[in-house]
């Protein structure tokens, strides 16, 4: 269903599980800007009902994905650490097209909003399937469906707003670059890392 060029290799699960900490840390920070991205899309894209209905759904269940991270955290007596960089995002952002209309800056925005939530629901369900903590691997399990539900979503509209982009072509470019750098990260206790 994600037709990404890469999957995870289980084995990261290993490094996860050596620093519990940093990936909630991580994963609260992801949520908090994944929120942010939905509200971002609200402001830009105000006069798109249909959008802004739905991106306040999103960004409301962001939050709430950021709360269930933050009470996990609380309960096992951890701390929510400063915020990090998402270098694996800052490279997706690079990709982005920068030029064309508004509406097809909208489309690609979307696309790179897409491709976030495809990975994240792919790490959550390596996660879901590796990790050796039962809470975590439900919560992941849980939450990978919820990531599902988003990258579909944001597609969706993508393909709803285009005025001349071919988005399946477009999509099969980010799915490419995407492929192309995600071979630098899966060592590190982070969502994306």
């Amino acid at each position: 269903m994600l037709g990404l060029k890469l999957a995870t290799d289980p084995r990261w699960v290993n490094i996860v599980e050596s620093n519990i900490e940093e990936i909630l840390t991580d994963h609260a920070w992801c949520e908090q800007k994944a929120a942010s991205n939905a509200i971002s899309l609200v402001t830009y894209n105000s006069e798109l009902e249909e959008l802004v209905t739905e991106m306040l759904v999103i960004a409301r269940e962001e939050l709430e994905h950021l709360q269930m991270v933050h009470d996990i955290i609380k309960k096992r007596g951890l701390t929510l650490g400063r915020e990090r960089k998402d270098h694996y995002v800052n490279e997706l952002f690079k990709f982005m097209k920068k030029d064309g209309s508004r509406r097809d800056a909208l489309c690609d925005r979307l696309l790179f909003s897409a491709m976030i939530e495809a990975r994240s629901c792919e790490r959550f369900k390596v996660l879901s399937e590796n990790i050796k903590d039962e809470e975590l691997a439900k919560f992941y399990r849980d939450l990978m469906i919820s990531e599902a539900g988003h990258y579909t979503t944001f597609l969706g509209f993508a393909r709803k707003y285009t005025d001349n982009i071919d988005i399946d072509k477009r999509w099969k470019e980010w799915i490419e670059y995407e492929g192309s750098i995600i071979t630098n990260y899966g060592k590190s206790e982070t969502v994306h890392g």
